[in-house]
């Protein structure tokens, strides 16, 4: 729901704001005060297209900002930018936007009628969807077919149906897991074990030097054991050092097991170049195998080993797999073209009722005489959907953005409205037949897909009409207005009427700072307000006390007839196909 409209320097308006409420509000004022330009200002909240030709001479730049309610309580601000050059900015939760994302946003809230180009019922997908929610049409059977059809496909494209590509790819799988098998891939230590070997191998003329050089340190003449010696005779029985003595005949002893282990390894370490080679052979190649199958480790290598066999195998057993996935697709193909032939059927069947329901509005609502026809095409499951409308006698039924003008497009959508009942979401794009992807039913929700739009902006739907086809016009839309924010750009004080508020828009002079130029203004009136209002709408005389009589008493039975309908629980209802 809009709660909040605010503009600035668009058009003839230098600055507006309206707090609106639930239910029916009608924008009323003279022609070419700026009603449109209020309903202007709504549809670039959701997208539509900017102009700089929008913009109030002298300003710099026009602003509009929407704060909106969703179903689910979340509240959401849009923002639109339109400079007087370059191009216009969007803004949500104040954030910098791309246009569509306000238009995907919008969609799901506003839903516009009239001549402007966010019109859902022009879209097949819309006049689809509202076909199928009229037949209560099931499309979840269809999307689970169509979901089991494209899964088996894929599987088929993985397992590859070309044999000349499976054979290279068997030969390829087989030539590296050979070169993986004979590479004898063991132990995933036995890099760490190699490099130690060669480091051995490779410095053993150099080991074996160093340990005989560490030997004769240790045990020859006049090295360390001759002096660990001295010190032993010097302290020996003298009570101050008991405890340094035991730790010198110790160490001694330690002294002397060091210099014989390195005395015996040094004499085990043996030059072997032949193995030298093997051991650096082995490092080569498994550094050019982990290169090659860009493996860390040899467990990664390993694992493109067990990969590669799991491969051949599979490809083998393509014919036997093969076969099966056919079969299953074959079956899956008839379950896809009978569940589109159902919904067809469903689709077909419930297009006339829907017609008829259609026509019995609008010939209340000022099109005595028009016919609709709803189109669904040859083609199972019957996505062609076009509704055909020839508004007058000896008119030929053409789509409705060919023929519709704006009054009779709102009146249009407005009787589809009241024949598909108060649930009421938009028609639009939800109610395609689902493709692969999809298995959920069409749901009557926003192209969002997540929630139903809940304003609803009428312009012209009065056009051409007066008397009792505009009383007819204002109960339908307070009608709707028990289900959605309804707004409605209206001349007609029949219409205004039944209104559960009222916001009157002006035109004058805007004085000295404006510089003589016109302004528009926009104000929520106050039930004397709609009486004086009303009474200009009737008479042209908004001071007349016969003109305020007759408002007064529209007013009053169009308040009436709002109470008794509410408490009877009436709603717009969906008559029986």
């Amino acid at each position: 729901m809009l709660t909040e409209l605010a503009v600035t320097d668009l058009g003839v308006i230098p600055e507006l704001s309206l707090v609106l409420g639930p239910g029916m509000t009608a924008l009323t004022g003279e022609t070419g005060a700026g009603k449109t330009l209020v309903v202007t200002a709504i549809e670039l909240l959701v997208g539509g297209r900017a102009e700089a030709t929008m913009v109030r001479p002298g300003a710099g730049e026009a602003r509009v900002q929407g704060r909106f309610v969703t179903p689910e309580g979340d509240e959401v601000v849009l923002e639109r930018v339109v400079p007087a050059t370059g191009r216009s900015r969007a803004y949500v939760d104040g954030r910098m936007s791309p246009v569509t994302r306000l238009a995907e946003l919008g969609a799901g809230l506003v839903d516009l009628h009239g001549q402007h180009s966010h019109q859902s019922l022009l879209q097949p997908s819309a006049q689809r969807a509202a076909l199928d929610r009229w037949g209560s049409v099931d499309l979840a059977p269809l999307g689970a077919a169509r979901a089991h059809l494209a899964a088996l496909e894929r599987a088929l494209e993985a397992l590859g149906g070309d044999s000349s590509e499976r054979d290279r790819q068997i030969d390829l799988a087989r030539f590296e897991l050979e070169e993986l098998s004979r590479a004898a891939l063991d132990d995933p230590d036995e890099e760490v074990a190699l490099e130690a070997e060669e480091d051995l191998l490779a410095g053993a003329v150099a080991h074996r030097l160093a340990a005989a050089e560490a030997h004769e340190a240790l045990s020859g003449d006049g090295q360390a054991g001759d002096n660990l010696a001295r010190a032993l005779v010097a302290v020996s029985g003298r009570a101050p050092f008991v405890e340094l003595e035991a730790r010198l005949r110790s160490l001694a002893a330690e002294l002397g097991e060091v210099a014989s282990e390195l005395r015996a390894r040094g004499e085990a370490i043996e030059e072997d170049p032949v193995r030298l080679d093997v051991v650096r052979a082995r490092r080569r190649l498994l550094h050019q195998l982990r290169r090659r199958y860009q493996a860390a480790t040899i467990a990664d290598l390993q694992a493109v080993e067990a990969d590669r066999r799991r491969r051949i195998e599979e490809l083998e057993g393509h014919d036997r797999r093969a076969g099966e996935l056919e079969r299953d697709r074959i079956q899956a193909r008839t379950e896809a073209s009978l569940a589109a032939a159902q919904v067809g059927q469903a689709r077909r069947g419930a297009a006339p009722g829907l017609a008829a329901a259609v026509e019995a509005r609008l010939r209340t609502l000022a099109l005595p005489r028009a016919r609709l026809q709803v189109s669904v095409g040859p083609d199972d499951p019957g996505d062609d959907v076009t509704f055909l409308l020839g508004a007058n006698p000896g008119e030929p039924l053409l789509p409705l953005a060919r023929v519709a003008s704006g009054g009779e497009l709102s009146r249009t959508m407005l009787a589809l409205r009241l024949a598909l009942g108060p649930a009421g979401a938009r028609p639009d794009g939800a109610g395609t037949a689902p493709g692969p992807a999809s298995t959920t039913a069409s749901p009557p929700a926003s192209p969002s897909g997540t929630t139903p739009v809940t304003t609803l902006v009428f312009d012209e739907v009065d056009a051409g009409i007066g008397g009792e086809a505009a009383l007819a016009v204002g109960r339908s839309l307070a009608t709707l207005g028990a289900d959605f924010q309804v707004l409605v750009v209206t001349h007609l004080p029949q219409v205004a009427a039944f209104a559960d508020a009222q916001v009157a828009v002006s035109k004058g002079d805007g004085g000295d700072d404006e510089g003589g130029r016109t302004v528009a203004t926009a104000r929520l009136l106050d039930s004397d307000g709609r009486v004086v209002e009303m009474s200009r709408m009737l008479s042209g005389q908004p001071g007349s006390d016969v003109a305020q009589g007759h408002a007064a008493e529209l007013l009053s039975v169009a308040a009436r007839e709002r109470s008794q309908r509410a408490g009877s629980g009436a709603g717009p209802g969906r008559p029986r196909p």
